[in-house]
């Protein structure tokens, strides 16, 4: 997978709450790397930079290639805190993408064909989503933006479980991994047509 993403950072020495102040009030965020064989590595990122490229979802998906020098570190976002009032971001965190080795990540779902089911134009009913992405583990090439769940066949009553789902080559469900076969959404009756029932 090629970076859709690339952050120019500088690496940083000084360490601690006075410095990334100071940091934030000259528009820099300050960040670290980690993962992989090397060491950790304390940077600071153009607040602008990093503003612009959280507007896409895929930020949070994507392998990011952050230059730091002459070096350039394929990474992925791991955490990110922001202020609680302004909402800018204060710190990120990000872990290497090593070639041949696993990562996990959190894949948004695309829910398909939900009011063309069986459940829903044929028996009325409702869909319910009961999780929204899911922990996914493969090798950083294999990482998919998201992942589709197909509703079509599904009728009033039935579970789509992560079982269920049809992923792509190489991709893994850390949940299912763990034998968790968790539910990811249902079509229920839907509350009007109870009540009509109910009247009858």
């Amino acid at each position: 997978m090629s970076a859709i993403f690339s952050l120019t950072a500088a690496s940083r020495t000084d360490e601690g709450k006075g410095a990334s102040r100071r940091l934030r009030h000259a528009a820099q965020v300050p960040a670290i790397i980690y993962g992989g064989a090397a060491e950790p590595v304390a940077v600071t990122l153009e607040l602008r930079e990093l503003v612009k490229a959280l507007e896409s979802n895929a930020f949070f998906e994507e392998v990011v290639e952050i230059k730091v020098g002459d070096k350039v570190e394929s990474v992925k976002i791991k955490a990110l805190q922001r202020h609680p009032a302004k909402n800018t971001p204060m710190h990120a965190d990000f872990v290497r993408v090593v070639a041949g080795q696993k990562l996990t990540a959190h894949v948004p779902l695309h829910f398909l064909n939900q009011e063309s089911s069986v459940g829903v134009k044929q028996q009325g009913g409702e869909v319910s989503h009961t999780i929204s992405e899911v922990e996914v583990s493969c090798q950083p090439q294999d990482l998919p933006e998201f992942i589709n769940v197909d509703m079509a066949k599904v009728e009033v009553g039935q579970i789509v479980n992560l079982s269920d789902l049809s992923l792509p080559k190489g991709v893994e469900l850390v949940a299912l991994a763990h034998g968790n076969d968790l539910a990811v959404a249902n079509i229920h009756a839907s509350r009007v047509a109870k009540e009509e029932g109910a009247a009858e």
